[in-house]
């Protein structure tokens, strides 16, 4: 058993260490990041269409350094945005948001809502998002003026994918669109979205804030090719090399982000399955503005032909 005197050094190591860990913690929060995927997704002999796939942006009036990141992003020249939600983290955000995205509002998009669009953030214990979900939802904070976002949305051109199905011609390109709206509050209505994606369109792509497994299932066993989701934050606070240890969601934490497969187990071309692209998102809670081993990021998809 060591001495008890050389306790107060140890315990000062421990402080320090732990002291340069949120210190880098809180630099990678806002080393703000672009991601660059190919998928071979769309039908042989077309051209590439290029997606930006935006989510969890959580932005606060006084988040300058993103929002010009934010505004470079118009630069890339998408033919697509996708916004899988969590906007918003503040109730004058969206004006922010709206001169943040800049003329990427005049590029077509499609959008749906996440349980931080609707509900003010609230302190909460930090550590608990590393808990097994308890069910409880915190709505009984101040709603935030997420209608004011869907009609700034809508109005730029954007196709609200709220429990809706749709359809797009972006370029050479069709696309079956179907969203629901946040599934982790279990506002989700998969019967307004029922039925299989058209099978004439080019590209079916299925869009949700949250993961959750019966919203995956639904989209991949109706023959949608892709689904785009956020909500995870990739696990937010990760072991080295960006291993989440949750994904605030029903989602095994070895998809948290990124290109994967669903079911996981399907390869491209069985029946039942699609590609699936989680985004780790551009921020956090205000009141815990920290990542580890998972930086924030956009993803820009290029959408390939298959081989």
């Amino acid at each position: 058993m060591p001495s008890l005197r050389f306790l107060p050094r140890l315990l000062g190591t421990g402080a320090l260490a732990a002291s340069g860990l949120t210190a880098y913690a809180v630099w990678e929060a806002r080393a703000y990041t672009l991601r660059r995927v190919e998928v071979p997704v769309l039908p042989r002999g077309m051209r590439p269409l290029r997606v930006l796939h935006l989510s969890d942006i959580h932005m606060t009036p006084g988040q300058t350094r993103k929002q010009a990141w934010l505004r470079d992003l118009a630069g890339l020249e998408p033919d697509l945005v996708v916004d899988t939600g969590d906007n918003l983290a503040h109730r004058d955000a969206v004006p922010i948001v709206k001169d943040s995205l800049g003329s990427l509002l005049d590029v077509p998009g499609v959008f749906v809502h996440g349980s931080n669009d609707y509900f003010e953030p609230s302190l909460r214990n930090p550590l608990r998002y590393l808990l097994p979900d308890d069910g409880k939802r915190h709505t009984d904070v101040p709603q935030l003026p997420w209608p004011l976002l869907s009609q700034t949305f809508s109005s730029a051109g954007w196709l609200d994918l709220t429990n809706r199905r749709g359809s797009l011609t972006v370029g050479e390109t069709t696309l079956a669109l179907a969203g629901v709206d946040d599934p982790h509050l279990g506002y989700d209505r998969l019967d307004e979205v029922s039925g299989p994606a058209d099978p004439g369109a080019d590209l079916r792509l299925g869009v949700a804030h949250a993961p959750y497994l019966r919203v995956l299932d639904h989209y991949a066993a109706a023959g949608y090719d892709a689904i785009l989701a956020g909500h995870t934050h990739g696990g937010q606070v990760c072991l080295p090399g960006g291993r989440a240890l949750t994904t605030n969601c029903d989602l095994e934490p070895a998809r948290a982000r990124g290109l994967h497969r669903h079911p996981a187990d399907s390869r491209p071309g069985d029946p039942g399955s699609a590609w699936m692209h989680v985004s780790a998102g551009l921020g956090t809670s205000p009141y815990a503005r920290i990542r580890v081993a998972c930086r924030p990021e956009a993803t820009l998809l290029t959408l390939l032909p298959v081989t």
